[in-house]
């Protein structure tokens, strides 16, 4: 048999055997990794798929199955070709699925859907940090729903220019009351309010070019008494003046640093000597030294894949609401994100300084003391500042589930659907954050 003959053999077995399995023929070559990868791949992609309803999806894999045959019998050829057309593929028809199985459907988007969404875009392009200064002009009248023992009582005394006058003075419910207001600031707007335990907003009104407004409503009310009306007018003055939301959410700000700071030292404070216990080139003379370095990275890697907002709610559980369950939710995962990249670090170092170390008769405390540490120093202060930098955006977060800080205010913006104090809170998030980032950047800079 001829060298020419035994290939095409050789080709026609490889995608014979591809066709059957996927992968086979890639295996039967001597590509065993992409076989494997073939072989189990495709199975698990059609199974998720089906697993997920999307069966119509399971069948464009055969598309990969089919580029698997010819992939196989280039392969036997001696060619080795590039897998990019069939991962391009996959990535492809897993993106549809998502966008499937998330359910992402903008047109049908409920009216009152789109327009929350407007709201939202509309306050995060107008954050509420400062405000036009005002005055506001008053001017009150009251009402009288008759009954058996109410009696008329005189208008009440109005200061200043600014008045309204109501007429009738005495109504029944169901009787329309005309608001006059004269002595107002031209051109301005207000609210028409009735007065009470909870203020109920009547109706906007608008001032003309003489200072005068006229308006009526319908009164609703059919106890007896004396009901008040008040004319508020806001009257645009210079300048600006930092808003109510401003002044709340910059202490919250502060508070959501130094809780990032303190859970930040916490975890420092612990991690530094579990590190050393984790670094495998320390850890390594002796059996009872492996079994601590393993026991030691098993704690950082259990401590480090428990998201931190895990540990917030069980801390809120533990010592309640507030930003002391921030701290120790920020501790405890830092201990071992930070543990784990000084570890590395250390496990990373020069080993001469430590050979000349040893050569001087030094103990292993010396050792690390004066060939390990000095080599560790900057990259641990590198480390420990982006740390902090990612605490400050987590601390934001946590705060969603009572952790404290700015976090808690934002979820409390959110809920009650103030978009615009919402913005404010993000934007100085986003602010801090950059500004954190570019002075960790500066200082690294100047230490290593």
């Amino acid at each position: 048999m001829t060298s020419k003959t035994a290939s095409a053999k050789r080709a026609w077995i490889a995608g014979i055997l591809s066709a059957i399995l996927p992968g086979l023929g890639q295996m039967y070559c001597g590509a065993t990794r992409r076989g494997l990868t073939l072989l189990f791949g495709l199975p698990v992609q059609a199974a998720i798929f089906y697993g997920v309803g999307l069966q119509w999806l399971a069948a464009w894999v055969g598309l990969v199955w089919a580029w698997n045959i010819y992939d196989a019998v280039r392969i036997s050829r001696g060619k080795l070709g590039s897998a990019f057309g069939p991962i391009l593929i996959i990535l492809a028809l897993n993106m549809v699925a998502a966008a499937k199985v998330t359910d992402i459907s903008i047109p049908r988007l409920q009216p009152e859907q789109r327009g929350v969404i407007g709201q939202i875009i509309g306050g995060m392009t107008k954050p509420d940090f400062l405000a036009a200064k005002s005055t506001t002009e008053t001017a009150t009248a009251v009402y009288i729903v008759p009954g058996p023992e109410v009696e008329a009582r005189p208008d009440v005394v109005q200061e200043g220019a600014a008045k309204i006058a109501l007429s009738p003075k005495i109504a029944a419910k169901g009787i329309r009351i005309l608001v006059v207001g004269s002595g107002f600031t031209p051109n301005a707007a207000g609210t028409l309010v009735l007065l009470g335990g909870a203020e109920i907003e009547i109706e906007k009104i608008r001032i003309d070019a003489n200072g005068s407004f006229s308006t009526s409503f319908i009164n609703e009310r059919d106890i007896p008494g004396d009901y008040f009306v008040q004319a508020r007018v806001r009257v645009p003055g210079k300048g600006f003046v930092i808003t109510d939301t401003l002044r709340d959410a910059a202490p919250k700000m502060l508070e959501t640093i130094y809780l990032a700071l303190l859970g930040t030292a916490i975890s420092v404070l612990f991690a530094i000597p579990l590190s050393f216990f984790g670094a495998r080139n320390l850890m390594s003379n002796s059996v009872l030294l492996k079994m601590l370095y393993n026991v030691t990275r098993a704690v950082l890697t259990v401590l480090r894949s428990v998201e931190v907002l895990i540990f917030a709610v069980i801390a809120v559980a533990a010592v309640g609401i507030g930003p002391f369950a921030g701290v120790i939710a920020l501790a405890i995962h830092g201990i071992g994100a930070v543990g784990k990249l000084y570890s590395e670090a250390i496990e990373s170092i020069e080993h001469g300084p430590i050979e000349a170390v040893r050569s001087t008769g030094a103990n292993e405390f010396q050792v690390v003391v004066f060939g390990v540490i000095p080599q560790v120093v900057p990259q641990f202060i590198a480390f420990t500042l982006y740390r902090w930098d990612i605490n400050v955006r987590m601390a934001t977060v946590i705060g969603l589930v009572g952790g404290g800080g700015i976090g808690h205010q934002l979820i409390q913006y959110m809920n009650l659907l103030q978009w615009r104090q919402a913005a404010t809170s993000i934007w100085m998030i986003a602010g801090v954050v950059m500004l954190m980032d570019y002075a960790s950047a500066v200082i690294r800079e100047k230490i290593i």
